[in-house]
């Protein structure tokens, strides 16, 4: 269980990575998917490990994912832009 837990340890629901990014002035804030884990992933990591994978399956199938994540920080008022400063 290690192995797998620490590749996700800490790691946060989708809505409340959003929400952090927007509460930090990020606008224009996309979630893209690159891969979605499946008992199969979970499998492969833990395997030799002791862990019996199908009794945990239902909490690791298509629980987890890596993503793209994109978003915007809008120029602040107090920052015109390298040109002003210049």
């Amino acid at each position: 269980m290690l192995l797998w837990v620490g590749c996700i340890a800490g790691t946060l629901e989708e809505y409340e990575y959003v929400r952090k990014l927007a509460e930090a002035g990020f606008d224009s804030i996309e979630i893209e998917p690159t891969r979605v884990y499946n008992i199969e992933d979970a499998r492969a990591f833990l395997t030799g490990q002791g862990v019996d994978v199908d009794a945990i399956a239902s909490q690791v199938e298509s629980k987890f994912m890596s993503a793209f994540i994109r978003a915007v920080k809008p120029a602040s008022k107090e920052y015109c832009g390298p040109a002003c400063c210049s």
